[in-house]
């Protein structure tokens, strides 16, 4: 049997991996800004991480949801703690199209409406209505096509206003990441957020603040969207919370009720997910993770926009987007290949960093000063 090929792969195989560094099979040593895919947030291998998921794992690894599983109010309790949002509701389940999902799921067991309002370059996840609400025709599949989601400029407030003056009592619910991942690290402006909370309010629709990849204090606030001054109904998260170990979640405002089988997952909050979900915050409040992502980002982002050549520096915090011209498409490959970095991409040139929240500020200048040098190609 092969391996279904769906994965461009550089040919480089990791063997070993500690803090935000990362060895080949052949010994060479890589600087880890990407974190595959933002999900590394307290750097690999973590001592603490490993030892809560090995203790766990001697006791008991996996069992159902029809038992209580106190690892689970745990997780609540200090997700509460760390994030603020101590009122609200937990659900657990396995990542961030599943968060996401079930996210429009119960808006729309909420108010009984079925339109969902998303954005151009929005990413919400592969499944079913996930996929509907992404703004990449190429990947939803003609059994994931619907009416239902409708598509409005980014950032774009009178399109809003207009959207919902139009059809405000059909709509379920907004859905946003506070700064797009996929889409090119660009933030959601403060008074489009605002916005959305105002009309969220007056038409009792639901605002889905998708935190998946730039939430869990990648942007030094634990969820980006905090920086607008409003509170979400319902953030959903997933990546960096696990740092590797498969775990998603839904915080829930306290007006939503649920009631048995609203939701449900069979590995949703397992035991092992559940202590490394616990490591992480645990390491992120010990070490002032969110302090160090704004201060080693904006560090980053303030060199950054000093170097000639870059057409823009987008983000926040430790989510950054450096936009480069065509003539420097080469600089990532380069980055990778010549200077021993991983860095993300989107499309259609946009250099992406999602490192670890731990990073530190002579990290951040081994990669500054390759990066120029690159630059010069």
């Amino acid at each position: 049997m092969n391996l279904f090929d769906v994965y461009p792969l550089n040919d480089i195989e990791i063997v070993k991996a500690s803090g935000s560094t990362v060895w080949d099979a052949e010994g060479q040593e890589y600087l880890d800004l990407y974190g595959g895919h933002a999900v590394i947030s307290i750097g690999h291998t973590h001592p603490h991480y490993v030892k809560r998921i090995t203790d766990q794992l001697q006791k008991v690894g996996f069992y159902s949801n029809s038992v209580k599983i106190p690892l689970q109010v745990a997780l609540a309790e200090k997700l509460g703690q760390v994030s603020g949002k101590t009122d609200y509701q937990l659900f657990l389940c396995n990542s961030g199209a599943e968060a996401n999902e079930n996210a429009l799921k119960l808006a729309s067991f909420y108010n009984g409406r079925k339109k969902v309002i998303a954005f151009s370059g929005a990413f919400h996840g592969r499944t079913a209505l996930a996929v509907a609400a992404t703004d990449n025709p190429k990947i939803i599949a003609p059994v994931n096509e619907t009416n239902n989601v409708v598509f409005l400029p980014h950032n774009d407030i009178a399109a809003l206003e207009k959207a919902f003056a139009e059809y405000g009592q059909e709509i379920t619910a907004v859905i946003i990441e506070g700064i797009q991942g996929v889409g090119g690290i660009k933030e959601a402006s403060i008074p489009f957020l605002q916005k959305i909370r105002s009309l969220c309010d007056e038409y009792n629709a639901v605002y889905i603040a998708d935190s998946v990849q730039c939430g869990y204090g990648r942007t030094g606030q634990f969820f980006s969207h905090d920086y607008a001054g409003v509170s979400a109904d319902v953030y959903t998260m997933a990546k960096g919370m696990g740092n590797g170990f498969p775990i998603g979640g839904v915080v829930i405002a306290p007006k939503f009720k649920p009631w048995f089988g609203m939701l449900g997952t069979t590995f949703g909050g397992n035991h092992l997910a559940c202590a490394a979900a616990l490591a992480v915050l645990e390491v992120m409040e010990q070490d002032n993770l969110l302090s160090n992502a704004a201060e080693v980002g904006n560090y980053l982002i303030t060199e950054l926009k000093k170097i000639e050549g870059i057409k823009e520096v987008r983000g926040r915090g430790l989510m950054i987007g450096i936009e480069l011209p065509e003539s420097l498409s080469n600089v990532k490959k380069d980055l990778l290949f010549k200077y021993h970095i991983f860095t993300g991409e989107a499309k259609p040139n946009v250099i992406r960093l999602l490192p670890a929240l731990n990073l530190t500020k002579a990290q951040a200048d081994q990669f500054l000063e390759n990066f120029k040098l690159a630059l010069k190609g």
